[in-house]
């Protein structure tokens, strides 16, 4: 195809003009086929890309819409409590879990019972009571220690207190304790037998109940209640409940 020139206004004999520019060197060799059926693989291509830009853009578009984004944001909005609230669920439990399996420090139980006989192994420490003598007169509890005190009232416990009386070591006193006189107790008074055997028994009272009370040994229930002191006041082993020195005896090398 010729182009006129600026002279005459005639076309150019070469068939081009100088105002054109070159096409791109990247784009190589362009040859147009005699046949343009030739290229219609190109051109569904072309075609097929075309329609996938439009369909992207439509969809854009759409999702690009104020009422659209408003619908995004609420459903974003309603998803997240859910998830949040599972994921407490979750944390709490797991949480329980440890806490339940969790070993804790170890519990020693504080009773144990055997064949009608109350026990504890509490250790605790002796008040310091003034109990009364079979003379009437004041006597500290803590001054006759180590010692075992059997809490003897409403017990008929003569056999019990003669068979403690034998199977302690010298040194170690055996002291009665009762709210009654020494003569319904059945304890015997200071100065019996067992001092002679150098072992001492007292007989102490309680008129209000004192030691009984702090020491929680309960009501008396025909039974009585032993109580193993050693030199530092310390109650190594206590026994709510007993009828015969066999519950305790292995514990009076304890004291």
């Amino acid at each position: 195809m010729g182009s006129r020139n600026d002279n005459g206004g005639d076309w150019s004999a070469e068939g081009g003009s100088d105002d054109l520019p070159d096409l791109p060197e990247e784009w190589g060799v362009i040859v147009i086929p005699d046949d343009l059926s030739e290229l219609s693989d190109e051109v569904e291509a072309v075609r097929a890309e075309l329609r996938h830009e439009r369909g992207r853009s439509r969809w854009h578009r759409f999702a690009r819409r104020p009422a659209v984004r408003r619908a995004r944001r609420l459903v974003a909005a309603c998803l997240k409590a859910p998830v949040l609230i599972i994921s407490m669920a979750i944390v709490v439990t797991i949480a329980s879990l440890f806490a339940s399996a969790w070993p804790g420090p170890p519990r020693t139980p504080a009773t144990q019972r055997t064949s009608g006989t109350q026990t504890t192994e509490r250790s605790t420490t002796l008040p310091a009571l003034d109990l009364v003598n079979a003379d009437g007169q004041t006597v500290a509890l803590r001054q006759n220690l180590p010692a075992v005190l059997l809490v003897t009232d409403g017990c008929d416990c003569a056999a019990l207190i003669a068979d403690t009386t034998a199977a302690v070591k010298p040194g170690i006193a055996v002291v009665t304790i009762t709210t009654a006189t020494a003569s319904s107790a059945g304890t015997p008074p200071t100065g019996a037998a067992p001092q002679a055997q150098g072992k001492t028994v007292l007989a102490l009272r309680d008129p209000a109940g004192e030691l009984r009370r702090d020491l929680g040994l309960g009501t008396p229930d025909g039974t009585a209640a032993a109580l193993l002191v050693n030199q530092a006041g310390s109650i190594v082993r206590q026994v709510l409940r007993t009828r015969t020195v066999d519950t305790f005896r292995a514990d009076l090398a304890r004291l």
